[in-house]
Formats: structure tokens, C-alpha cells, sequence
């Protein structure tokens, strides 16, 4: 596991430098779920590629910008899922971006996940990393270094709602809309990594994607962002749910495969619970 721990900090330093040039232009490709690729995400994504065909431990990468599943080498253990920028149309505005990695053992799958990881390339860049705790280093001087534990609240004061509003199911728009009726803030960048950052370090909130009129199986995919973030949320004392089933239950029959999602503290994860045990 350390090799793979190493190669990721490898990653997001050259993914920094990366970010810091000026032209981030699109590209005439598309990814697997046909959107228009920035050349940014092509070079992050060959950046994370070549890092990890350097980690005998490695057997199999997929990558939210690829297909198909590639094999690295044939007597690894690991499997890696990948999303090498999420976000990436937030950068020619400056906001943070980030890149989230799902590490399975044996196979891809919720069941075989052993550890996962997420990258802020921000004001400061930070990683945070769990296994059987979660925690945060920073970027310093061209090192990660450990800052602290991470551990979330029983209730938080953040609402983070995705999905085009106009989409939502009427009771999940009165969900949303109860938590904002408590005195919870708005918190929505557009960006999964940054927003589930601000959730964990503030102490916990609610993150959600809900199943929509177009697209009701959810947007986000489940090895490159929904279970790696499930398992982050969970070593952090929070949940992560589907509106009803824990996350990490669920299997996939693809490696795109979506899920609708939700992120948080205790409190909040109970009350979507309630909500959708009625509706959905």
C-alpha cells in the first residue's frame, strides 16, 4: 500500500505544476460519458497512468477519462479507480479542483475496497488519505505532511445540493430546502472534491446528488468517486447513503456505472433516510 501512497503524492505534484499553466484548452476528444475532454484532463490522467505503471502492486487502473480498465502488471494485488481532475472546467476560473482515487483489493468493487484518497489542488494543496482512519497531510515544500485525524461531527451546518433544481423530485427539493429552514449554508462550487472537503474539515453538513428527471440513476460514478468517498466519509464516523441502502452495499456491472448519493454527518444522513423511506 505504501508504493501506491507514494505514487499518488507523485500524482498531484505533477498534476499541480500541470494546473499552473496557461493553456487549458479543450481537446477533440471525449471521455466515456461523452463530454468534451480539457487537454488538462488528458495530461493529468497519462500523469496518474505512468505513475502507477511504475508500482509492481498494481495490476489493474481504470479512469474516469478511459473506456476500459487497463492491466499494469499481472501479479499485482491492487486495483485502482481513478478520476484524475474532477472539476476540471473550474479551473480557467480559479476554483479548486481535485482528484479522487479508490483502491481495491483482488477486483474492483465496494466490497474489495481497502483504502481510499482525494487530492485539493486549492490556495494550498492537500490530500487526505484513509485506511482505517482518515487523515490530512499538506503540500509543503514539495512533501505531504500528516497535519491531523479527521473526524466528523454528529450534526453539521453545511448544505452542498447537486443536480439542476428544476430536475429534483418535490420531496427532495423540501429536503434541501428543511435543512436551509435549520440555518444550514449554501456550500455548491459545482466541484465534488472541494465541497466534500469543506464538509469534512467544518465538521459535517450534507452533500447530495439525488436521482433526477434526467439522469435517475444519479450522476457520479461509484469506483472513481461515489465509493471512495462513501469509505472516506465512513472511517470519518459519518455515512453515506443511496437515499435508502448504505453505499458501500452496492455492486456495479460496469466500471462507469452511477449512483445517486448522499454525504454526511449522522444527523443529516438519518434525515434522508426518513425522507426518501417515504417517497422515493
Amino acid at each position: 500500500m505504501r508504493d501506491i501512497f507514494d505514487a499518488i503524492q507523485k500524482s498531484a505534484i505533477r498534476i499541480k505544476d500541470a494546473i499552473d499553466v496557461k493553456d487549458i484548452g479543450y481537446s477533440q476528444q471525449e471521455n466515456s460519458s461523452g463530454e468534451t475532454q480539457l487537454q488538462l484532463d488528458i495530461q493529468c490522467d497519462m500523469i496518474i497512468e505512468e505513475e502507477f505503471s511504475r508500482v509492481a502492486s498494481v495490476h489493474t487502473i481504470a479512469s474516469e477519462e478511459k473506456a476500459d480498465a487497463e492491466l499494469m502488471h499481472e501479479d499485482g494485488e491492487y486495483f485502482v479507480a481513478y478520476d484524475p481532475l474532477d472539476g476540471s472546467s473550474l479551473v480557467d476560473v480559479n476554483l479548486s479542483v481535485g482528484s479522487i482515487f479508490g483502491i481495491y483489493k483482488g477486483d474492483f468493487g465496494s466490497a474489495k475496497m481497502v483504502a481510499s484518497c482525494y487530492v485539493v489542488y486549492g490556495p494550498r494543496v492537500e490530500m487526505v488519505f484513509a485506511e482505517n482512519k482518515t487523515k490530512l497531510y499538506l503540500l509543503q515544500s514539495g512533501e505531504f505532511e500528516f497535519v491531523k485525524e479527521i473526524r466528523l461531527n454528529e450534526k453539521g451546518k453545511l448544505n452542498a445540493p447537486g443536480g439542476t433544481q428544476q430536475n429534483w423530485a418535490p420531496y427532495h427539493k423540501e429536503l434541501v430546502d428543511s435543512f436551509f429552514a435549520e440555518g444550514y449554508r449554501l456550500r455548491y462550487s459545482g466541484g465534488m472534491v472541494p465541497d466534500l472537503h469543506q464538509i469534512l474539515l467544518k465538521g459535517g453538513g450534507i452533500f447530495s446528488y439525488p436521482g433526477t428527471s434526467d439522469k435517475p440513476e444519479g450522476k457520479l460514478r461509484r469506483l472513481f468517486e461515489v465509493f471512495p468517498f462513501a469509505f472516506i466519509y465512513e472511517k470519518s464516523g459519518g455515512g453515506a447513503i443511496d437515499g435508502k441502502n448504505n453505499l458501500m452495499t452496492l455492486g456495479h456491472a460496469h466500471v462507469h456505472d452511477t449512483a445517486i448519493c448522499f454525504f454526511g454527518s449522522n444527523y443529516e444522513i438519518a434525515r434522508v433516510k426518513e425522507v426518501y423511506a417515504k417517497n422515493a
